[in-house]
Parts: C-alpha cells; sequence; structure tokens
C-alpha cells in the first residue's frame, strides 16, 4: 500500500485573528476575503481543525483518513508506536500586524492532566521582519513567582520582559513554561507540538468589537511557568548551501535548514515522516516521478514509507523538518 504514497499538500486552514493582517495573501499568497488573518494552519490534527489533501489521487481525505490507512506507512514505526493515529506537529505561518498577547505553554504533563493535549513547544523561523519589530521571549533579569505576580498586579509586566529586535532568518526555539510573544510587524514559520493550548496573561489591555477583554488564563499560567530557564533561547545555525543545517532537535521535532540551488538525491533515513516548509523561492520534490513543486510559504509532507527523493531548486529556503 505504500507504493500508493506520493509527497503530499494540503489545504491551508486560514484563522481570523483580532492581532492578524494581510501579509500571508500579499506576501504568501494565501486567497482569502478574511479581515485580519493571523495564521495559516499547513499541516493540523488538531480536533476540529484537520488538514484535507489538496493534490494527487488522495485529494479530499483528511490527515486523520491518511493516519488510519496507511498508519506508519505516513509516520514511521517509531512514531506510530508513540502517537498511533495523531499526527504528532502542528505546522503553521504567522503574520502578526499588532502584538500577540503575552503567554506561555503548559508541559506534556500539565497538558494532559488539565486538557487531554500534549504540551506545546515550539520554535519560529522569522521570514519578514518590518523595521524595529520585536520578539518578547523570556524575561529580562531573575524572576521569582511573587516578583511576576506583583508586576502582574500593577500592570508592569513590559518592564521585565525580554524584547529582542528581528529579522529574516533568526530563530527562535520556545520551551514550554517560557513567556513569549510574537511583536507586530513579524511573519514567521512555526513548528510545534499538536496542542492548542495557550495560556494569555496579558493582552495589552486590548477589547474586540463588542467591547469585551479577552480571556486571561492567570491562575493557570502560574503553575505552568518555569522561572529558572536559562536564556539559550536563540538558536544559532550554519546556513553552508546544499545541505541539511541543524537548527533545533528536541525529542519532539528535528529542523534542519536548507539554502539550495542544486539538484540533491535525497535519503530519508529517519523513521518519520519529512516536511518542507519553503520560506524563500521555490523547489521541486521528485520521486517514483511524481514531480510536485513548492513555492515560498507552501508546505509538503514526505509520508515514510518514501525513502529517496530528489529535491531541486535554482534558488529555495526551505526548513526540513521530522520527528
Amino acid at each position: 500500500m505504500a507504493n500508493t504514497l506520493y509527497p503530499i499538500k494540503f489545504t491551508p486552514i486560514l484563522k481570523d485573528k483580532i492581532w492578524g493582517g494581510q501579509k500571508l495573501k500579499s506576501i504568501l499568497n494565501k486567497e482569502n476575503n478574511l479581515p485580519n488573518v493571523g495564521e495559516s494552519w499547513e499541516i493540523s490534527d488538531v480536533e476540529g481543525d484537520t488538514s484535507i489533501v489538496s493534490n494527487g489521487s488522495l485529494k479530499g481525505q483528511s490527515l486523520k483518513d491518511l493516519l488510519d490507512t496507511y498508519k506508519s506507512d505516513l509516520i514511521g514505526d517509531k512514531n506510530y508506536k508513540e502517537f498511533g493515529s495523531k499526527f504528532p506537529l502542528l505546522i503553521k505561518f504567522i503574520d502578526a500586524k499588532e502584538d500577540l498577547s503575552i503567554q506561555l505553554h503548559p508541559n506534556d504533563e500539565l497538558a494532559a492532566k488539565r486538557h487531554n493535549s500534549f504540551g506545546k513547544t515550539e520554535m519560529w523561523y522569522v521570514m519578514q521582519a518590518d523595521e524595529g519589530s520585536n520578539l518578547i521571549v523570556g524575561f529580562n533579569q531573575d524572576m521569582t513567582p511573587e516578583k511576576y505576580l506583583k508586576h502582574l498586579e500593577d500592570k508592569t509586566l513590559t518592564k521585565i520582559l525580554n524584547f529582542d529586535k528581528v529579522k529574516e532568518g533568526d530563530t527562535y526555539f520556545i520551551e514550554v513554561g517560557r513567556v513569549h510573544a510574537i511583536g507586530a510587524g513579524v511573519m514567521l514559520a512555526e513548528i510545534q507540538q499538536t496542542s492548542d493550548i495557550t495560556y494569555r496573561v496579558y493582552d495589552w489591555d486590548r477589547v474586540d468589537d463588542q467591547g469585551n477583554e479577552r480571556e486571561l488564563h492567570n491562575d493557570l499560567a502560574i503553575d505552568a511557568f518555569d522561572f529558572n530557564m536559562p536564556d539559550n533561547f536563540r538558536v544559532d545555525y550554519v546556513k553552508t548551501e546544499n545541505q541539511s543545517n541543524k537548527m533545533v532537535s528536541c525529542p519532539y521535532f528535528t529542523t534542519s535548514y536548507v539554502d539550495l540551488n542544486t539538484t540533491l538525491n535525497k535519503e530519508n533515513n529517519h523513521d518519520s515522516f519529512l516536511i518542507y516548509m519553503c520560506v524563500d523561492g521555490e523547489a521541486k520534490i521528485i520521486t517514483n516521478n511524481i514531480s510536485e513543486t513548492i513555492k515560498k510559504g507552501e508546505t509538503i509532507l514526505l509520508p515514510a514509507a518514501i525513502k529517496s527523493y530528489q529535491i531541486s531548486s535554482k534558488k529555495a529556503k526551505l526548513l526540513e523538518v521530522y520527528v
């Protein structure tokens, strides 16, 4: 049955967000009529938001259907043993026209206990940033729960947060328990565990068009914080052309950067699916005489059963992801 598998594309699931903008449409060509598109969910197995195949003979089937049918041929033996018919990653492009809420995510243990969900370890790759744009990651000083709660109460949280000015190519690893927010003017690629659990702690006193403030989750969040994390969230990585340059490797995913301007013959030795996110240019993936092109802002899934393939481009930047 594995021989019916090929490089799979999915229809993006677009999300209207209070802080969203128009870059996903204007820069990444995500056609839509939404007023504020904040997120494009490229590959999702989140309940109620399951991705649907958009190409080839499996067109119209959901990611759940594929998992039920192809099992380890789709995601690999070890992944199937661990996750069963649950796809372990959620892949997104995000456009923040305005600042996102200050937030953090619970770890696996807490998320399982409270929400019957995975935790939400994630990483960001900045695709574009307006002049002076920031990401908020971590605190700018040593922190205790007491000090944090005092600033929260006094509405002076921003004084203790770490603001980083960012540019294209900057990469961040956001572990569970670390406070963070995407700042206005940043468009990025996000790779994360399959989870939609976010604890908002501050939302800039914003109100919606009904005059209501968004819900905050401070009671839940205080147990989810890790106040003793080292400042090791900025990812340094090599950018050697025409090879996979490892950026982040953690128990949940491994992501590499590929700056491609030739044809590579590749082998998948990871016992995992592979995902390619095109963050610039365009590339062609060829396997079993089937060819698929991905352009900037597109994502493709190579099932685990595909062991060898070609990837070629005159000029592309790709994120290569596996579990």
